[in-house]
């Protein structure tokens, strides 16, 4: 191997009618058979092919299901010699990209068609912008307000897909020990979404403030990234809410 990716050539002729891929269903294909599979559904509008991912499908189950409800298939890639094997699948199929389940919302990640219109005005966008740039208040998550479907998460937190593989190679390769690769995020506002409307409609900043943070924070839980004071301060506002 090298740089995480099998360079034999002679390897890949074999893996290609003998390796076979595991899907979240506990379904098995051949290369061949899970690319007839997907084709139709998960070809983006600029003519690439999309393998969506898993690597801890207990803890992705939400976002497996929401690929589901698209027609989506997901494989269940969660051995630590699939994190060398995504990069090489990538390497020698063509016009072929793989995503994990979880490093966007779904329009992103296979761009089937255009961005649906956005109902905010500039004002309004600019305005949802500073009041979670207050909620999320962390130097290493940017704000940004998307135009995606109104049926998305209203919030998201992710890390695109090759910052997550050069995180873990780094991991893999020992270079943690001369410190962290530091991790930036993105969290995206589903600006279709009602809940955005309801938080320009609360009656004070404050109260602004306080939803977006909670919408937030239940961005965090979903992957699982919530901890210590933040989840404390979570579960103390959730039963208050109640």
């Amino acid at each position: 191997m090298k740089y995480g990716m099998v360079t034999d050539e002679k390897f890949y002729d074999k893996a290609k009618d003998f390796a076979l891929l595991t899907n979240t269903k506990g379904e098995f294909y051949t290369l061949e058979e899970y690319k007839n599979k997907v084709s139709a559904p998960q070809t983006d509008k600029e003519g690439q092919l999309v393998y969506l991912y898993a690597n801890e499908p207990q803890k992705q189950d939400f976002y497996i299901q929401a690929a589901a409800k698209r027609g989506f298939d997901v494989l269940q890639m969660d051995s630590p010699i699939d994190k060398h094997f995504v990069s090489y699948l990538e390497y020698k199929l063509e016009k072929t990209n793989l995503k994990r389940v979880y490093s966007d919302v779904m329009d992103n990640l296979i761009k089937t068609t255009d961005a649906p219109e956005h109902l905010l005005t500039e004002d309004e966008t600019k305005k949802v912008k500073d009041i979670f740039e207050k909620a999320v208040d962390k130097p290493n998550m940017k704000v940004e307000v998307e135009s995606i479907s109104s049926d998305e998460l209203p919030v998201t937190v992710t890390m695109d897909e090759m910052s997550r593989r050069m995180k873990e190679m780094a991991e893999m390769n020992g270079m943690a020990m001369f410190g962290a690769m530091p991790e930036s995020y993105k969290v995206g506002i589903n600006g279709n979404h009602a809940l955005v409307s309801r938080i320009l409609k609360a009656g004070t900043e404050d109260e602004q403030v306080r939803i977006a943070r909670h919408a937030f924070d239940l961005a965090l839980l979903s992957q699982d990234m919530l901890k210590g004071e933040d989840l404390t301060n979570f579960l103390n506002r959730s039963v208050a809410m109640m």
